[in-house]
């Protein structure tokens, strides 16, 4: 499905159609993004996350193999972190396979590995993971006076200089020379600190990429793809690695964290929100970057995109807009924990697959037979449900 995408791009730019539609596209956008608006009052939002207590929630996953072709492996990704801001905490599973929890890359990502035999009646494979959760927010004033004073840098540890290497290394999806390292010290000319950079990376992707709805799943994350062609339509997978990918290639560690929403926002935006009854379609992409005295900070300049192109009826093109701009504030250092990570593996080469190429990022069941790998986008057909609950009291 990469590869067929990427070879249409690049062929519809080398006749130079895409180009001149995108083209024209993006400059329809440039030329209305600042336009005024008349909102009406209704339209004020409110969008603060601030750290807050623990939420718990347990989430379900479960796959019902309906045709056998031959032996059949199944893969779900497990939460897999342990971080400030979540805690991963039991997984339990029950299968009439042969299934064992592994992990994958340096990262550390765990999966649950599943394998039926040809002749295994009515095959399953259901896993249930507990985990924990906070809302992230970063005070950016917090380091403008004395460090000693400040409630971030005491709690700040530095990460090792091995870990910030490998989250500003090149991969397969995520360039840092040529188109992706010419686009960001365009974007970052004048800026000096880490931080004046991440800020000027972040509203550069804001401000030129956009959601596209037809997009299937969450993306690709083919982002040398995306420049070239001057498509910057996408969702998460691809915006998000859009702004990782310009960040590792100026120096800033990046990366992206791949995960699922779980319940409604608290804030009422719908299109920031996880129907816990029915998840097989909720999963998200955020990343995080890496600043001195504040170690992993928040991102999501996905999430800004998706609520000006689907929160209201129609097309948000303006940052302050009301009901985009407290998501534009926010999500810039924060999220809302009402969303669980399940790693940030890049390049992901499943144990035992038989497929040559390895998996962009993990971020969907995954399943294989006799006759190739079956659609991770297709949960109806795939037959894979996920549901979640949170734990009150």
């Amino acid at each position: 499905m990469i590869q067929q995408r990427r070879a249409l791009l690049k062929h519809a730019i080398q006749g130079g159609v895409l180009g001149a539609l995108t083209t024209h596209a993006l400059g329809s956008w440039a030329q209305t993004s600042l336009a005024p608006s008349a909102p009406n009052a209704q339209d004020a939002r409110v969008f603060a996350p601030v750290v807050a207590d623990w939420r718990t929630f347990e989430v379900t996953t479960r796959v019902d193999i309906q045709d056998l072709k031959g032996a059949t492996r199944v893969w779900l990704p497990l939460p897999s972190l342990q971080t400030p801001w979540q805690e991963t905490l039991t997984h339990e599973f029950q299968s009439n396979g042969r299934s064992v929890i592994a992990s994958t890359m340096q990262e550390g990502a765990n999966i649950l590995s599943s394998t039926f035999d040809a002749g295994t009646e009515h095959p399953f494979v259901q896993v249930t993971t507990r985990v924990r959760t906070k809302n992230r927010q970063t005070q950016w004033a917090d380091l403008q006076g004395p460090q000693a004073a400040s409630p971030q840098a005491q709690a700040f540890t530095p990460e090792a200089a091995s870990t910030l290497a490998h989250y500003t290394r090149a991969t397969r999806w995520l360039p840092t020379d040529g188109i992706v390292k010419k686009t960001a010290l365009e974007a970052t000319r004048g800026a000096h600190s880490s931080e004046e950079k991440v800020r000027a990376l972040f509203d550069w992707v804001v401000k030129n990429t956009y959601r596209e709805p037809k997009v299937l799943g969450c993306g690709e994350g083919d982002i040398k793809t995306m420049l070239e062609t001057g498509n910057l339509g996408g969702k998460c997978a691809d915006i998000n690695a859009v702004f990782v990918g310009l960040c590792r290639s100026v120096g800033l560690p990046a990366r992206d964290v791949y995960g699922l929403r779980l319940v409604p926002s608290r804030f009422s935006y719908k299109e920031l929100s996880g129907n816990p009854a029915n998840l097989s379609g909720a999963q998200h992409c955020r990343s995080e970057v890496y600043l001195p005295r504040r170690g992993w900070v928040a991102m999501d300049p996905a999430d800004v995109a998706k609520v000006m192109r689907q929160e209201t009826a129609s097309w948000i093109k303006e940052l302050n807009h009301p009901v985009v701009k407290p998501v534009y504030a926010s999500l810039f250092g924060g999220w809302e924990g009402n969303w669980v990570g399940w790693n940030t593996t890049h390049d992901v080469v499943l144990p035992g697959t038989r497929e040559k190429n390895p998996l962009p990022f993990l971020m969907y069941p995954i399943a294989e037979n006799d006759l190739g790998r079956l659609d991770s986008y297709a949960p109806d057909q795939f037959k894979y449900n996920i549901t979640g609950k949170e734990i009150l009291g």
